[in-house]
C-alpha cells in the first residue's frame, strides 16, 4: 500500500537533487569555455564574427576609424616667408637680411628664422629690434590624431607659454582675424638688462602647421620706447606672409591651401602637437626674448 507513494518520494528527490546540480554544471561548462580546447578553436575561433570584421549593417566594428590626410605636406624655408619690404620695416638695421637660419633635426616639419637690427644714433640714443618667424608643421597619425588637430593643440600651447613667459609684465592677449585658421596676439613688457622691450607674439594656425611670429623693440641709451600698438600692427603684417608662405609652398603639389585666406575664430582653444611623431613640444615657437635678442654693441 505504501511503495506507490514511496517511489513518488524517491523520483522526487532525484529531481531536486538535479536541479540544484545545474548551476554547478554551468559554471563548469563555462570555466571550460573560457579556457577552451584545440577542438573548439577549429570550430569557432578561425572564422571572425559579423562585428569584428566590420560586416552587418553597422560596418565598424573593432576596425579603427582612418584618420584625414593632412592639408600641407612640406614647409617653406623660413627665411625666405618674409619679404623685403616687411623686412625694410621690420628690421630695417639688419646687416644680414637674409636672416640666420635655427638649427632643426627635420626641415620638413619644423624651423625658425632670425633677424635683429640695431640703429645706432650715437648719444641720441638706438632703436633695438628683434624679430624670429618659427614654423612647425604636423602629419596626421592614426594613433596620435590629424595633423589639424594636432596643429591645433600646439597652437593652444604656444598661446598658453606666451601668456606665461617670465618676467612678463602688463600681459594682454587678442584673437586676431584674418591669419590662417586662428591666430592669437600676445603682448608684454619684459625687462633685460634694465631696459624694457616691448614683446609681441603672434601664434596662428592655418591646416596642420602653426606659424609663430616674435617681435620685439626696445629705446635704448635713453631713446624713446617704441609703441607697442606699432610693434603689433608689424608683427600681424608679418604673420600673414609666414602663413601665406606656407600655403604658396604646398599649392603645387596640389596640398590643400583654403586655410591661408580663412579669417580666424580668434580661438584659444584646441585639441592634438610637434612636427614628427609623439613629440608635442613647443620648439621654436619662442615665446620671450632670447639671449640673442640682447642689444649688441
Amino acid at each position: 500500500m505504501h511503495r506507490p507513494a514511496q517511489r513518488q518520494r524517491q523520483r522526487l528527490t532525484r529531481v531536486l537533487v538535479g536541479a540544484a546540480a545545474v548551476p554547478v554544471i554551468l559554471f563548469a561548462s563555462a570555466c571550460s569555455s573560457d579556457s577552451g580546447s584545440d577542438g573548439d578553436k577549429k570550430d569557432s575561433g578561425d572564422k571572425p564574427s559579423a562585428s569584428a570584421s566590420g560586416g552587418g549593417t553597422g560596418g565598424s566594428g573593432d576596425k579603427a576609424a582612418t584618420v584625414e590626410k593632412a592639408a600641407f605636406a612640406k614647409l617653406p624655408e623660413p627665411c625666405a616667408t618674409l619679404s623685403k619690404k616687411t623686412l625694410g620695416d621690420l628690421v630695417p638695421a639688419a646687416k644680414d637680411k637674409t636672416g640666420k637660419t635655427g638649427t632643426s633635426d627635420d626641415v620638413s616639419t619644423r624651423g625658425n628664422c632670425t633677424w635683429d637690427s640695431l640703429d645706432n644714433n650715437g648719444v641720441d640714443g638706438s632703436q633695438f629690434r628683434w624679430l624670429r618667424v618659427s614654423l612647425n608643421r604636423f602629419e596626421s597619425d592614426q594613433s596620435l590624431g590629424s595633423g589639424a588637430k594636432r596643429a591645433q593643440t600646439n597652437f593652444t600651447k604656444q598661446v598658453t607659454d606666451a601668456q606665461a613667459a617670465k618676467g612678463a609684465k602688463g600681459v594682454k592677449t587678442t584673437p586676431v582675424q584674418g591669419v590662417g585658421d586662428q591666430a592669437t596676439l600676445v603682448s608684454y613688457d619684459v625687462k633685460k638688462d634694465k631696459d624694457t622691450f616691448k614683446q609681441q607674439t603672434l601664434v596662428a594656425r592655418v591646416e596642420n602647421a602653426v606659424v609663430t611670429v616674435d617681435y620685439n623693440g626696445a629705446g635704448l641709451a635713453g631713446d624713446k620706447s617704441p609703441e607697442a600698438a606699432d610693434l603689433a600692427k608689424d608683427t600681424q603684417k608679418a604673420g600673414k606672409e609666414a602663413v601665406a608662405a606656407v600655403a604658396a609652398a604646398n599649392k603645387a603639389g596640389g596640398s590643400g591651401t583654403s586655410g591661408a585666406g580663412k579669417p580666424s575664430g580668434g580661438s584659444d582653444k584646441g585639441s592634438a602637437d610637434k612636427g614628427g611623431k609623439g613629440d608635442e613640444s613647443n620648439e621654436g615657437s619662442g615665446a620671450k626674448p632670447k639671449s640673442d635678442a640682447k642689444p649688441k654693441s
